[in-house]
């Protein structure tokens, strides 16, 4: 209970909430060239720094740790972290973050990574924490904005990396031959061969309103479609179901042509299987079948065993009125972020790991089933992530305001250095 005594005096005796406040100014204080601003910030880290030093004096040996945290974290926050320190007994030692609706919100952000939530992400890095960017986002577009947040020395520095395309690659810079890892190139030529089949249709035989209100990202293995309207708009969500649809048909043909099914040659004629399949694997696909009017005249079982043999490596992901995608169950996050971690040297990993998808929810899984970390996720996660979340350690966030766990991170980090 001491360490429980301690932070209660913390916040107690102290004016943590100025500290904060003047933590904050100084360390998001922008660059001007003006005299009397420039007068003000150095008057704000003085008086900062005297408050701190206060700290430093009166607790003796914690009152280093306890001036951070009482500069960095809430008592909330703070409390919250002691908690989960006396529940694992070990502090966070890697990030692994998701970016959108995560580090970033279309709603509440401006779909930008607020300086809040770099400039944490910086702290973490200068004090040795390695950050693993975990996203369904194409590399380039994930080290573009990477580098424009937090800098290319911080994105190259060996302690950063990125599992992009939710896990069929994995950029870890400064590691020589292991610096960019291929994921999808040790997947079976079966496997393979469907997805090009895929990829080389998909645009070309789409009917003219996919064709036109859809675009291919630019992945290096996953195909996604991407609407050509505003996400979330009405329009966006009729050209995404229809797109879904296009796919599921387009992936059995696919599918038909690599396998010897028990039918001899299945020809270009999609019969519903796939659409039977993964209607049954994700309610939400059959929710879109039955809107459109297109649900599958076979039943689950009606499906080719040659044909469920393949379906079953293969994930068909819906995000509404955003994407229709088809990727690799055998490539996701999980695969991706073991493979980060193995490459940043990091054997003993306990992680913070946030998001709000099911592609998320599977790292947050691996986590738990392996002693590995603590899962967080916005207010707004999908509903079986809030539900894990909820059911362990119930870190659930304002949407667009990660900054809040990060806190709550750096404290439980700052707290377990003192053992």
């Amino acid at each position: 209970m001491e360490r429980y005594d301690q932070l209660y005096r913390l916040y107690e005796e102290y004016d943590t909430e100025t500290l904060r406040a003047y933590q904050e100014f100084v360390d998001l204080f922008p660059p001007v060239d003006s005299r009397v601003a420039l007068d003000h910030w150095q008057n704000a880290r003085e008086d900062l720094d005297e408050r701190r030093d206060e700290i430093r004096a009166e607790l003796p040996q914690v009152g280093e740790t306890f001036a951070a945290l009482a500069a960095m974290a809430t008592r909330e926050q703070a409390f919250t972290a002691l908690n989960l320190y006396t529940k694992y007994d070990r502090g966070v030692n890697v990030l692994v973050l998701d970016v959108d609706e995560t580090l970033r919100s279309a709603g509440n952000t401006d779909n930008e990574i607020p300086r809040e939530t770099l400039h944490l992400l910086t702290r973490f890095h200068e004090e040795g924490m390695p950050i693993v960017i975990c996203t369904g986002q194409t590399l380039e577009n994930v080290k573009g904005f990477l580098i424009q947040g937090l800098g290319n020395r911080t994105v190259h520095s060996g302690t950063v990396s990125i599992v992009y395309e939710a896990g069929t690659g994995v950029f870890t810079p400064g590691h020589g031959a292991d610096t960019k890892q291929l994921l999808y190139e040790e997947l079976d030529e079966e496997i393979r061969d469907v997805f090009s089949r895929v990829r080389s249709r998909v645009l070309p035989d789409a009917s003219e309103s996919v064709r036109r209100g859809c675009h291919l990202q630019g992945n290096e293995f996953n195909v996604t479609l991407k609407p050509n309207f505003e996400t979330g708009s009405e329009r966006a969500d009729e050209v995404i179901d229809e797109g879904l649809v296009y796919l599921l048909d387009l992936l059995e043909e696919s599918v038909a042509t690599v396998v010897d099914t028990d039918t001899g040659d299945a020809g270009p004629v999609a019969d519903g299987y796939a659409r039977a399949f993964y209607a049954e694997q994700d309610p939400e696909i059959r929710g879109v079948l039955e809107a459109t009017g297109e649900q599958p005249d076979p039943e689950p079982a009606d499906v080719p065993s040659s044909y469920a043999a393949l379906l079953e490596r293969i994930d068909v992901a819906y995000y509404e009125a955003d994407a229709a995608e088809i990727g690799s169950l055998e490539l996701n996050k999980v695969v991706g972020v073991e493979a980060a971690l193995d490459v940043l040297g990091i054997d003993d990993p306990f992680s913070l790991v946030m998001g709000d998808s099911k592609s998320d929810l599977r790292v947050m899984r691996w986590a738990a089933e392996h002693d590995a970390g603590i899962a967080a996720a916005p207010d707004h996660a999908s509903r079986d992530v809030l539900d894990h979340v909820l059911a362990t350690d119930e870190l659930v966030f304002d949407r667009g305001d990660a900054a809040e766990l990060l806190r709550m991170a750096y404290a439980l980090r700052r707290l377990a250095d003192l053992e």
